[in-house]
């Protein structure tokens, strides 16, 4: 069956094409297993709530603009009725009945691990598409302050802010019993001549029952939604989603001003609602724990959540994530997404940001993606269990990516990192091949917390385990050092032993009881064949590699919708080359006790570069087959 909604349209109507229905959520409501809704071009003010789940892949409920149609999903309502208070400061006033049951003017970011809020809310004011700046303090809404700098809060360095101009376009909001009040400073515009609006549902895509499996949502706009903070810990709304779902395929979408996440692939509320914040009882970590163990006991496997497909979106202007899941997150697919200011504005802050922030993310592949400008790239947490991070580009981010507590196997490979803070390894088990990497790297151990690990391919739980550091492979790399950079490189292995016989010699030679041995020991690393230029130092144990003070003069170059990759390579840069490395030569994980394979088994072999050209035998070291001495202007994007 094929429905058409229309802004013509009745939902008496019959929903076909010529009789179509007014609303989209008219179409949710009767679209069943096999169904089709097209969506034709207008605005819909609607949150989408699915009633039905599609039942395979092959039966499932698809919901797509018309061919050649622009369609806007909004999570906002237009406002034209401000009054003018003094000098450039509006105001309005609304009734509480107008927000029924959510009003995001009351509502304050809130959770597990929101370390800096300052009374911020839920709520958001746009004018002509841009959001404002939230401020405390009415005063603060009379007399603006332009942000020209800001201090990222996890390096604690002072960077240029996001957008200064807009910074001092802010508003204040005050409710009561009876009405809510919002105070905006719009400067030389009127607001009730021009489009004003302000986000009032929680989300704009997302159904509120779980088990609402092999949807795709293709072809949207979808912006303006009044999502809460989603730590691991709480449940995870986003400005859409499939909630606690199985099977979704997101693709062809714009998506931006979230409050906090766009695509959530996160878990629902039964396996934790923020107790930490509400009981202050016991850490997060703790908490984390126990919804790992509770969503198990609840059914958590590959047969009921997951195996989600995210592609070819613009995912942009969201305050918390790109991207966020957890446990939900499990075998699925994310690739060839435009992920871009995220967590810029900086309005609230905690440790749960990022491009793309998952929890979990077991056999999951993350590729073929743009993200720049945000405050960290990319976040994987726990349970990073056959994760795969390939072919993706990362530009002016503060950082660019963070692996934290975990025991692998993961992958990171043919990627082109560029922060001066590259890179956060607080994990072990990974094996990093083939990547650019230009920019720190800082190692860290974790012994005081053990997270889950799994059976292959599963989330069966095997074990915990605290992280030792190391286990890690470096293969066929490119490091770039610079002024002002330090811990560029792999020397910050020094000291760790280069083979499994090594290790266990030096464990059973150490005086202790048995697990304290093991903290005492440096776990193997497999560091070979990278090259080192202007700065970046090398592991002291690696056999072969190339190092030089040489500046490549690297840079990566936006060229309209393209990004270009310029280097220039030294005349000996061929002189060493790197295998193509596959579950083989990768070996297995200590602690896991797991190969690094394909999702669902099976060998996997590393030999598509960053841009799908395929390589065999020895190849030139990084992302990119075709690099060769000299000058390298590349096209990575576009």
């Amino acid at each position: 069956m094929e429905y058409h909604v229309a802004k013509h349209g009745s939902d008496l109507g019959k929903g076909t094409k010529d009789d179509p229905f007014l609303t989209i959520n008219k179409a949710a409501s009767v679209a069943v297993a096999g169904d089709t809704v097209i969506v034709h071009e207008g605005e819909y003010r609607e949150w989408v709530n699915p009633q039905n789940p599609g039942l395979s892949e092959w039966r499932r409920i698809t919901y797509k603009s018309a061919e050649g149609e622009k369609v806007v999903i909004k999570g906002s309502e237009r406002i034209d009725s401000w009054e003018k208070l003094e000098g450039t400061v509006w105001k309005v006033v609304i009734p509480n009945e107008f927000f029924g049951d959510y009003n995001p003017y009351k509502e304050e970011v809130y959770g597990d691990w929101l370390v800096d809020n300052k009374n911020r809310h839920l709520g958001e004011v746009y004018l002509n598409g841009k959001s404002f700046y939230e401020v405390p303090t009415l005063d603060e809404v009379k007399n603006p302050v332009k942000q020209i700098e800001v201090v990222d809060h996890w390096t604690r360095k002072t960077v240029p802010a996001h957008d200064p101009e807009q910074s001092v376009y802010t508003w204040y909001t005050e409710v009561d019993e009876e009405n809510t009040t919002i105070y905006a400073n719009f400067h030389e515009y009127n607001p009730n001549e021009e489009l004003t609006e302000i986000n009032v549902r929680k989300t704009v895509f997302f159904p509120e029952k779980t088990g609402m499996d092999y949807i795709t949502v293709k072809g949207f706009e979808m912006v303006h939604a009044a999502t809460p903070w989603t730590p691991p810990t709480a449940d995870q709304p986003g400005l859409i989603g499939p909630h606690w779902s199985k099977g979704w395929i997101i693709e062809d979408n714009i998506i931006h001003d979230a409050k906090t996440s766009g695509i959530s692939l996160g878990k629902e509320i039964s396996t934790g609602d923020n107790h930490h914040t509400k009981r202050k009882d016991k850490p997060g970590y703790h908490y984390q724990i126990e919804t790992v163990f509770q969503a198990h006991k609840q059914g958590w496997s590959k047969e009921s959540v997951g195996s989600h497909i995210v592609r070819n979106n613009v995912i942009y202007d969201c305050g918390q994530n790109g991207i966020v899941g957890h446990l939900g997150c499990i075998f699925s697919e994310i690739y060839n997404n435009h992920i871009y200011n995220i967590a810029v504005k900086r309005q609230f802050w905690g440790h749960e940001i990022g491009g793309i922030k998952l929890h979990a993310p077991i056999d999951t592949h993350i590729h073929n993606n743009r993200i720049h400008d945000t405050s960290l790239g990319i976040w994987l947490d726990w349970q990073l269990q056959g994760t795969r991070v390939s072919q993706n580009i990362f530009y002016r981010n503060n950082r660019d990516l963070f692996v934290e507590v975990t025991s692998g196997p993961f992958i990171v490979d043919h990627n082109i990192l560029t922060a001066d803070y590259a890179l956060d390894n607080h994990a072990q088990g990974g094996a990093y091949v083939n990547n650019i990497i230009r920019g720190e790297m800082i190692h860290r151990k974790m012994l005081d917390r053990s997270t889950p690990y799994h059976e292959p391919h599963s989330t069966n739980i095997k074990g915990m385990a605290p992280v030792y550091g190391g286990d890690d492979r470096w293969y066929n790399n490119i490091f770039i050092g610079d002024e002002g950079l330090e811990e560029v490189g792999t020397a910050h292995y020094k000291g760790y032993t280069t083979s499994l016989e090594e290790y266990m010699s030096k464990i059973y030679d150490t005086t202790g009881a048995d697990h304290s041995a093991f903290n005492a020991v440096e776990q193997p690393v497999y560091i070979n064949d990278n090259a080192y230029f202007n700065g970046a130092t090398p592991f002291e144990r690696e056999e072969t590699n190339l190092v030089s003070d040489y500046n490549p003069e690297f840079a990566l170059i936006e060229e309209g919708d393209e990004v270009y990759l310029e280097i220039t390579l030294p005349e000996n840069f061929e002189e060493i080359k790197g295998d193509v490395h596959s579950t083989l030569t990768l070996g297995r994980v200590r602690l896991t006790d797991v190969e690094f394979e394909k999702p669902h088994g099976g060998e996997l072999v590393l030999n598509t570069d960053l841009l799908g050209e395929e390589k065999s035998g020895e190849t030139v070291l990084g992302p990119l087959a075709n690099l060769k001495p000299g000058k390298n202007r590349i096209k990575v994007w576009g």
